[in-house]
């Protein structure tokens, strides 16, 4: 496989084969832990007896720790290896059970994994930038039934979150605030498209939500560091928020993907991405977004890149904050 630039967006696809996922063929689930190999184990919590969360290196990556990443012009067009890492977190033993199953504390043992995991990669100056994220659902392109998330550490940072970075760098620029800081205090004070909220955390419907009941889980407290909360912050009250958020939007959706968004890794302070690091501590805001994937046939994009969403994110909050996150 190989990492191809494309020079008008900016992105990089990842091109080559990849085997299926190993429970496809075997019919035996590789993330039970009778199938684990303790060798193979990266971050195990609790860290003895037995585990409640493990994470593992993913048996098919798409990035591979080794060597460097030889990056090519070819014309003009650039090239490189694929080098990075490729983990997967078990988020539970059980086999039946969903992430919004846990209880408060499991779920928090979840983003605990999450958090040392980022952190780790980060010590890697080859790593610009490290995703979690989770497919859940037959429709969301899930690996394994069993309850999992992903980590992968890449050497380029996602164009989404370059976007992000401009945006925050830009309105930090003009305004000298935050502009996910402003995004929350408006929506409380509104009202109307806020879903849930658990101490310094709130769930929001964005007001130009790109698909029917997106919902962005944010903190109230300015921080650009998923992976390094404040001092004074409850990390549980974030684990009750999204449990309660995931059990409400299993009441619409069977499907889901989740995606954590955090600052890249600042060690870096050379190339392309020097020039954001000068206030990124101030304009930027880790969050999580939640894209729900409807059983009907969406038209929720489009091949011209414009989303397309028929519920107004007003009527999905007030939909979501009726339903019960107890059932």
């Amino acid at each position: 496989m190989e990492l191809r630039k494309d020079p008008i967006t900016r992105s990089w696809v990842i091109l080559g084969h990849r085997d299926g996922p190993p429970e496809a063929s075997t019919r035996v689930c590789p993330l039970c832990p009778a199938n684990v190999n303790a060798q193979n184990v990266l971050l195990k919590i609790p860290a003895e007896g037995a585990w409640q969360v493990c994470v593992l290196p993913h048996p098919d990556p798409l990035y591979r720790v080794e060597g460097e990443t030889g990056r090519l012009a070819d014309g003009i067009y650039d090239t490189m290896r694929p080098v990075g890492a490729d983990e997967i977190v078990i988020e539970t033993p059980e086999h039946e059970q969903k992430l919004e199953d846990l209880s408060d504390d499991q779920v928090a043992l979840v983003l605990e994994a999450w958090a040392t995991r980022i952190q780790d990669l980060k010590r890697d100056r080859r790593f610009k930038y490290v995703s979690v994220f989770k497919n859940q659902g037959s429709t969301s392109g899930e690996d394994w039934t069993h309850a999992h998330s992903q980590i992968t550490a890449t050497t380029f940072v996602p164009r989404r979150i370059l976007y992000e970075l401009r945006a925050a760098r830009e309105w930090y620029a003009d305004k000298e605030r935050c502009v996910f800081c402003d995004i929350v205090k408006q929506e409380e004070r509104k009202g109307k498209r806020l879903v849930d909220t658990q101490g310094e955390y709130v769930a929001l419907c964005p007001y130009a939500s790109r698909v029917p009941y997106e919902v962005w889980l944010m903190n109230r407290r300015h921080n650009h560091l998923f992976e390094q909360p404040r001092q004074g912050a409850n990390r549980r009250n974030f684990a009750v928020l999204l449990r309660r958020v995931l059990r409400r939007l299993r009441g619409v959706a069977p499907a889901y993907h989740l995606v954590v968004h955090t600052s890249p890794n600042t060690i870096l302070t050379k190339g392309e991405l020097s020039t954001y690091w000068k206030t990124i501590a101030d304009d930027y805001h880790w969050h999580i977004e939640i894209m729900p994937i409807l059983q009907t046939r969406s038209k929720s994009y489009s091949l011209k890149e414009v989303y397309f969403n028929a519920l107004l994110p007003e009527l999905a909050a007030e939909r979501l904050r009726q339903l019960d996150p107890k059932l």
